[in-house]
């Protein structure tokens, strides 16, 4: 099966709602369905967290990175206090890092995994990125940016799931035909995660979209820390060139700043990765 074939197939299984998922993904999923009630009870929450032993450990480990303990403050070694700390919206977002990491964790070729593992650390430091960058630059809820940021590849990890199945999927494509059958496969896997309609609507316009002045939205956001990133997407194509980023920074923010942020960025990358190990 050549590409055009493999992408065809994977595109109209898609539109069918013939999604295959992780088991874990499943489990993942109950959790932000039940998270994405903000008046959801702290009990309620401990029981879900507690349910899933992964992303309790994970929870504790977050809430004590220096992501969330910038203060030094003593180490959290229960759920309720680490939910308390790092907040519903932030555990929703861990939530959501899980099932992003769930696509890659059943890859069985090396190259795809090494490609799942740069798109994971891409990830990783897109969403560090958009959240200060909302703080600092766009001034849109940083939670909400850090949360797009995570699943803005989901498509992609989705893809590589599939590829074991599909060789021709990730051949090379000098005329860049598969553009439409990409967009319909992120559409449909956003919509089967339940994606909130104004991330799904960010993450849709990434490919095509334009940075605006000033910069205010969650696209432009995504497109600042996708620039930013220096780890790039390897399914990213080659010839991607970025909507002049640079320029705009340089009216917001002054060079001393937005090393700071990148230094930042950086060490909250670090701090993530390490609480999102598998």
């Amino acid at each position: 099966m050549n590409k055009l074939e493999a992408f065809g197939h994977v595109a109209a299984l898609a539109i069918r709602g013939d999604l295959v998922f992780p088991t874990s993904v499943n489990a993942a999923l109950r959790v932000q369905l039940a998270l994405d009630d903000p008046d959801c009870p702290m009990d309620d929450a401990i029981k879900l967290v507690l349910a899933e032993p992964q992303l309790a450990a994970r929870t504790v480990s977050l809430s004590n990175s220096a992501m969330f303990n910038r203060t030094g403050g003593p180490d959290i070694t229960n759920v309720r206090n680490a939910i308390m700390r790092v907040g519903y919206h932030n555990l929703y977002a861990l939530a959501a890092a899980m099932v992003v990491r769930a696509f890659g964790s059943k890859i069985t070729d090396p190259g795809l995994r090494a490609k799942a593992e740069q798109l994971w650390q891409h990830t990783i430091h897109v969403a560090c990125l958009a959240r200060i960058i909302a703080r600092e630059v766009t001034g849109v809820n940083p939670d909400t940016a850090l949360f797009a940021a995570i699943v803005h590849e989901v498509g992609s990890f989705y893809l590589l799931s599939r590829a074991d199945e599909f060789p021709g999927l990730l051949e090379p494509d000098p005329e860049n035909w598969q553009t439409a059958s990409e967009e319909i496969i992120t559409r449909e896997v956003l919509k089967k995660l339940g994606i909130p309609a104004e991330v799904a609507e960010a993450i849709e316009s990434l490919r095509s979209g334009m940075l605006q002045i000033p910069p205010e939205t969650l696209l432009d956001t995504l497109l600042l820390a996708n620039h930013f990133a220096p780890v790039a997407s390897p399914l990213a194509p080659d010839e991607q060139e970025p909507p002049h980023e640079d320029s705009v920074m340089d009216l917001f923010i002054d060079a001393e700043k937005r090393e700071q942020m990148l230094e930042e960025a950086e060490a909250d990358a670090s701090a993530m990765a390490a609480a999102l190990l598998v």
